[in-house]
């Protein structure tokens, strides 16, 4: 056996073991979704449904009604979770849920809904953290994230020992996660949309993707070699023109077949509950929806808590409501335009739908409306991916800079490093890697939930008593 069988193997074997499935109705389970989900569900109702309580509070936040001048941190409330966003709105927006409908049928779309609102709990409660338990250094940077909370917050509640082992483990995985499903996979699929519309793999780039990726390597060392303020005013930046430009492409798809709008939403909550032809029934449409929000969103693996530390506040719980918002914009209202693109125009229903892949078969939904309305999802790819690159490229240096100590030196090795790996995604093949890398996205869940169990009581007293205290008028808005 060589080297590459090697690797190949080993990826099957971690795959197997991470992802591992029950058959339930006749449809498979990753019970790593079920992890997420429970959690979840568990902080929805321990937290008092704060998804229904805190949109409005959130969005005060955001516009910064509640920011002091003073505040130690290095980004605003917007800007941190621009900076988040940008981390988890991605090709999984996009091709996620377009393989998620091939395989579940509209159905999917619903329970997609339900994961995603679900998750906005948990990410409340794990960036609250992130903020309460960061490290704020002399120069005026942060480092923050599950790595700072599982050590420091499960220290003050008399289990130091096994806080410090569920930090490293994180870190450990988030570094894989980044250069891999972060970076490499981001890279490989942009290049090959890129290539797509170019001329294919005759033309001048589909010969030379390398090229592609040193751009790429080039775009993102420019960004990232700043920290996280760099990072924080691209994303700023970025996010709001990516998002407005892929909702409004979508809008126009939608608007295009208005008509039959009735009859998608129709689909949409019939097959939720009894949909035919899908394996599983209703069961199987509620577990692949249930999982492409739980791996779209993140919510419950930690890694937009690194970026939301960063903050400027003296309050933990601002950016627990702040964060809140994070899933419903990257699964309530992104995934759900890209599902009803693709359920409205029926592409869905071609027999090859789920061989075409993901990018594909949404590519083929817009494709209906104009003939040149893949160059503009090509273009929303380019701007998911590289948001998503930047954004993993923070998340992999604090990983790297907490198990060398906040070591300024790691951190800018990690950042050679990944660039490194962004030019190798453009011209290899992946598979094994991304199979090991998003085996360790989702194995961050394990070490940061178990974390979140066991520091609720800390969550609910912050996010509780900030509330009642804005709601007392105690904390008042800024006059500007």
């Amino acid at each position: 056996m060589n080297i590459a069988d090697g690797f190949e193997s080993f990826a099957n074997g971690v795959g197997n073991v991470v992802f591992y499935s029950v058959t339930v109705a006749g449809a498979s389970l990753p019970l790593i979704v079920v992890w997420l989900v429970i959690a979840g569900t568990f902080f929805t109702i321990y937290l008092g449904f704060m998804q229904v309580r805190g949109p409005r509070l959130a969005v005060d936040l955001v516009r910064g009604k509640y920011t002091q001048p003073d505040e130690v941190g290095e980004v605003s409330h917007f800007q941190a979770l621009a900076t988040a966003v940008s981390g988890t709105v991605g090709l999984g927006n996009i091709a996620g849920v377009a393989i998620a409908i091939s395989l579940g049928g509209p159905g999917a779309t619903f329970w997609m809904i339900l994961a995603g609102l679900l998750g906005m709990a948990t990410k409340m409660a794990e960036c609250m953290l992130g903020v309460k338990y960061r490290n704020e250094h002399s120069d005026g940077t942060v480092s923050g994230g599950p790595m700072y909370y599982l050590k420091k917050g499960l220290a003050e509640r008399g289990m130091g020992g096994l806080g410090s082992v569920l930090a490293v483990l994180f870190a450990i995985f988030m570094i894989g996660g980044a250069l891999g499903g972060g970076n490499m996979f981001q890279s490989n699929q942009a290049t090959a949309q890129i290539v797509d519309v170019t001329g294919g793999d005759d033309g001048f780039l589909g010969s030379n993707p390398w090229i592609i990726g040193v751009l790429f390597a080039i775009a993102a060392g420019l960004v990232i070699i700043g920290g996280v303020k760099s990072i924080a005013r691209v994303t700023e930046k970025i996010v709001p023109f990516m998002a407005v430009l892929y909702l409004v492409a979508s809008l126009i798809v939608i608007l295009w077949n208005v008509t039959a709008l009735p009859d998608a939403i129709g689909a949409i909550f019939s097959g939720a509950f009894s949909p035919e032809g899908v394996a599983g029934g209703a069961i199987g449409a509620l577990i692949v929806g249930f999982q492409r929000a739980a791996f779209s969103n993140e919510a419950g693996l930690g890694s937009a808590s690194v970026a939301h530390s960063a903050v400027k506040t003296k309050e933990p719980a601002t950016e627990g409501f702040v964060a809140m918002l994070e899933p419903f914009i990257d699964t309530v209202v992104i995934c759900t335009l890209t599902a009803l693109t693709i359920v409205i125009t029926g592409t869905y229903q071609n027999p090859d739908a789920s061989e075409l892949g993901g990018v594909a078969l949404t590519s083929d939904s817009f494709e209906t409306v104009l003939p040149w309305f893949p160059t503009v999802l090509a273009l929303a790819v380019v701007l998911f991916a590289f948001s998503t690159m930047i954004s993993w490229a923070y998340y992999g240096m604090k990983a790297t800079g907490y198990l060398f100590g906040d070591n300024f030196a790691a951190e800018q090795g990690f950042k050679v490093v990944f660039l490194i790996a962004t030019i190798l995604g453009s011209v290899v093949a992946l598979d094994p890697v991304i199979l090991v890398s998003d085996s360790m996205i989702f194995l961050m869940s394990l070490p940061n939930i178990i974390g979140l169990y066991l520091l609720a009581p800390v969550i609910r007293k912050e996010i509780h008593g900030y509330l009642s205290r804005v709601q007392s008028g105690e904390v008042q808005k800024v006059k500007v």
